[in-house]
C-alpha cells in the first residue's frame, strides 16, 4: 500500500526545545473556554474543569493542548481583548502548572498572544494569517512558532463566498505568501505551520477536497496541521448533529494523516491517538 510521503521537520520552541514533526503523528488537544463555541462551548464552565480536561488529555496521549476563548464558529462575533485574556490567560498558567506539555493559544490578536506567551503558551494557533499588525513583530520578539491559517474575511463573513476556481492552488499560494510575509518579518520559516482551514469559508465539498488533495500542500514547504474534528462537512455527509460526529472526525484525521498532515486537531483525543498510532504503523509498513 502505498501512500503520499511526509516530509520531517523539527519544529523549534522558544525555550529551546524541538518537536520532531513527520515521523509520528502528532495530536493536539482543543480546550475551548468559550460559552459559543460550535461544538462544545459552556461545557468548560471554570478553571478546575479546565485543568481537569487538560489533564485528561495529556493522560489520552495528547502531544500540545490549544486553549481558545473565542470562537470563531461560521457566523460568530469576536470578543473584546479583556475578555479573551480573562479567559484564557488563568487557563495556560494552570495547565502550564500541571500538564508537562506544550501549549497553543488560539488567538488572532497579538495582546492576548502576547499575555498568553508571558503566561507559558509555547505556540500560537492564528486563523487570521497575521492580520493583527502586532503578530508578527510580537512572533520574531518572543521566537514562539505558530500556526497560519488559509480563510477568507473574518468568522463572520467567511461562509458567504465559499466559490473557488482553484481551491488547492489558492490555498497553498495563500500560505505560501503568509510564509513569506513571516520570513520578512524576521519570523524563520522554520518556525511556521500551515493550515488549510477546513470548514473556514469553504463548501463541505471543499473541505473533502482538501483532505483528498492534501499533498499539494507540500508545496508550501511547512508542516500540516489540519483542524476537522466535528465540523460541519461531516454532519452534511452523515446527516448528523455535531454530538454524532466521532466516527466522521476520526475518518477525516486518519485520511488527513495518511496524506501526510503532521499535526490534526481534536476534540476526543484519546480515540484519535488510536487512529494516528494505526496509520503510522501502515506508514511505515
Amino acid at each position: 500500500m502505498t501512500c503520499p510521503p511526509r516530509d520531517e521537520f523539527a519544529l523549534p520552541f522558544a525555550d529551546g526545545k524541538t518537536m520532531l514533526l513527520g515521523g509520528v503523528s502528532r495530536v493536539m488537544g482543543i480546550l475551548n473556554v468559550t460559552p459559543d463555541s460550535f461544538s462544545d462551548g459552556g461545557s468548560i464552565p471554570d478553571l478546575p474543569s479546565a485543568l481537569d480536561a487538560a489533564a485528561r488529555m495529556a493522560d489520552e496521549g495528547a502531544d500540545l493542548i490549544d486553549i481558545g476563548g473565542e470562537s470563531t464558529r461560521p457566523g460568530s462575533s469576536p470578543v473584546s481583548v479583556e475578555e479573551e485574556i480573562l479567559r484564557v490567560i488563568p487557563v495556560i498558567e494552570g495547565v502550564k502548572r500541571r500538564v508537562g506539555l506544550p501549549v497553543s493559544v488560539d488567538t488572532t490578536k497579538a495582546a492576548v498572544a502576547r499575555q498568553a506567551i508571558e503566561a507559558g503558551a509555547d505556540l500560537v494557533n492564528d486563523v487570521s494569517a497575521f492580520t493583527d499588525p502586532g503578530m508578527l513583530p510580537l512572533l520574531g520578539e518572543t521566537r514562539v512558532p505558530a500556526v497560519v491559517m488559509h480563510m477568507r474575511g473574518t468568522p463572520r463573513t467567511m461562509q458567504l463566498n465559499t466559490r473557488y476556481e482553484d481551491l488547492m492552488g489558492e490555498v497553498a499560494s495563500f500560505l505560501r505568501d503568509a510564509v513569506k510575509r513571516a520570513e520578512a518579518a524576521g519570523v524563520p520559516g522554520a518556525r511556521i505551520l500551515v493550515d488549510p482551514g477546513i470548514g473556514f469559508g469553504k463548501p463541505a465539498s471543499g473541505s473533502l477536497e482538501i483532505l483528498r488533495r492534501l499533498p499539494v500542500l507540500r508545496s508550501v514547504g511547512r508542516p500540516i496541521l489540519i483542524g476537522a474534528s466535528r465540523k460541519s462537512f461531516i454532519g452534511a455527509v452523515l446527516d448528523l448533529p455535531v454530538t454524532e460526529r466521532l466516527e466522521g472526525s476520526l475518518a477525516a484525521a486518519a485520511v488527513a494523516l495518511w496524506q501526510g498532515a503532521h499535526v490534526v486537531r481534536a476534540h476526543d483525543v484519546s480515540e484519535t491517538v488510536r487512529v494516528a498510532r494505526m496509520i503510522d504503523a501502515l506508514r511505515s509498513g
